[in-house]
């Protein structure tokens, strides 16, 4: 158990939901740290985010500011939520405490023309399907029997590879961050570890906050009808599906091998950190190149992953209501990774830069006509996915120009964690909350009742009052909130 951190004593108010803490709260600091958030939301941030924040913003090549968005709370070195750039060309590093253990953790959203009275009667049925359909919990094994070579495949292509196999549709490829490949990916970067724990995990949820939502919309929670419609969400009632999960073991074991190859290469290159779990190594070294392409190499295969999973929600739909996921126009909507880091163009004083941004637990929110994204979304902006508790409801937003000013072009990712998962665990029963939920009409089907305790509203912030302060400061818009009426969880 690590020891409660200090709140800092000078916390500057910038704007109603921007804090800065300055460069003089800390020895080393080379950048102020920034924290997005309403009044309420810093007052209830645990004091470990600004621990963490500020110890980001001594590490090397760093630009501008090290940021956490709304729903940060304490993580593995960086705070969940956090974002930082560094310039690879002043000595700027890449750190797997700024990615996350399970790397490109992401979420996807697909829609359907199904109403809520058609669903309704069906939806115990639906979702015991899915939950057959899409393993979860600790250690679950996919149905994609990839052998090794097929693996690498999957790993260096990402969904190319599953939609040629017949495990997807074209376009999902087109709505996917990145066109579901990052291209630098490398698999002989990759241990045989990795590899082992991964080549069985293909369409696969996994435990702890991961889940597969089916979810409602009202027309009282539409706020841009136009965008709205423009991502296939046009009438109230209509329903929907949200998936988040990642690269399972296979992105933990590459984060794990290499926090111990980069400690070393600290000491080579003269690197000191505040915390152990901020290892990092210069992302021009071999070290740091190497993580790099084992990392994309990790993304690939959650991409792929995520992919599978929509082709399995595809099956269920089609089962349940004896009609093709094509009539029931289950396109998606996009695919969006939160556990990443990217080297993109961004400007800096008027001039532009590549520069290596960090997300951990924050989305890309680019802006309409950003050359990277999709022709499809050049006039939207592309699509920003925030999933909520299993409670509350979750968020489709869209990114903005501010964002590019403002954050790297990064929002938040859910809403955030309050209390711990021991302390939810102490305080809720989760079949009591499962007959609770489904009493709000709410159908949960979890492998463990535990895992499910954890996972209680009560345990997470408000997620409105986290995208009213994005909405707000302007860093993603808000399109529509979708309300949970069934969940598979592991």
């Amino acid at each position: 158990m690590r020891p409660e951190p200090e709140r800092p004593k000078e916390i500057n108010k910038i704007s109603d939901f921007i804090w800065e803490i300055p460069t003089s709260h800390k020895k080393g600091m080379l950048v102020p740290a920034r924290i997005y958030a309403s009044k309420g939301l810093i007052e209830q941030m645990d004091n470990g985010v600004f621990d963490q924040v500020t110890n980001v913003a001594c590490l090397p090549g760093i630009q501008k500011y090290s940021f956490c968005m709304p729903d940060g709370h304490w993580g593995y070195g960086f705070p969940i939520g956090g974002v930082a750039a560094f310039d690879p060309e002043e000595k700027g590093i890449i750190s797997p405490g700024g990615i996350g253990f399970d790397i490109n953790c992401g979420m996807r959203l697909v829609t359907t023309n199904l109403t809520f009275d058609q669903v309704k009667p069906k939806l115990r049925e639906l979702t015991d399907t899915l939950f057959k359909l899409v393993p979860a919990g600790v250690g679950c094994k996919g149905f994609v029997d990839a052998n090794k070579s097929q693996f690498i495949e999957i790993i260096e292509n990402g969904s190319k590879w599953c939609v040629e196999n017949g495990y997807g549709w074209k376009e999902d490829i087109e709505r996917t961050e990145g066109y579901g490949k990052i291209d630098w990916a490398d698999h002989t970067k990759v241990s045989d570890k990795a590899m082992q724990r991964g080549m069985n995990q293909l369409g696969t949820l996994g435990s702890g906050n991961h889940y597969l939502e089916t979810q409602l919309v009202k027309a009282e929670n539409i706020f841009d009808k136009e965008t709205a419609k423009a991502f296939g969400i046009h009438t109230s009632n209509q329903i929907v599906v949200m998936v988040h999960c990642g690269s399972r073991g296979f992105g933990h074991q590459i984060g794990t091998d290499y926090l111990r190859k980069f400690e070393p290469v600290m000491k080579e290159h003269g690197i000191e950190i505040r915390d152990r779990e901020l290892t990092c190594a210069p992302f021009n070294s071999k070290e740091g190149q190497d993580y790099y392409k084992a990392m994309a190499c990790a993304a690939n295969m959650a991409f792929s992953n995520r992919q599978v999973i929509l082709h399995r929600i595809r099956e269920g739909f089609e089962k349940t209501f004896n009609k093709d996921a094509e009539k029931m126009e289950m396109h998606m909507v996009y695919d969006v990774a939160h556990n990443i880091a990217k080297l993109e163009e961004h400007e800096i004083d008027g001039k532009k830069k590549k520069l290596v941004v960090h997300r951990k637990g924050s989305t890309r929110a680019f802006p309409p006509g950003h050359p990277e994204l999709n022709p499809i979304f050049k006039k939207t902006g592309q699509p920003v996915i925030i999933g909520g508790s299993m409670e509350t409801g979750s968020y489709l937003l869209v990114g903005t120009e501010e964002a590019m000013k403002q954050t790297w072009g990064s929002t938040a990712h859910g809403s955030g964690r309050t209390m711990s998962r021991a302390r939810a665990k102490r305080e809720v029963r989760g079949d009591k909350l499962q007959k609770d939920m489904e009493k709000r009409g709410i159908y949960v089907k979890s492998v463990s009742m535990a895992g499910l305790a954890e996972e209680a509203g009560l345990a997470y912030k408000n997620v409105d009052e986290v995208i009213d302060t994005v909405h707000k400061a302007g860093i993603s818009k808000r399109v529509v909130k979708l309300l949970p009426i069934a969940n598979v969880k592991g």
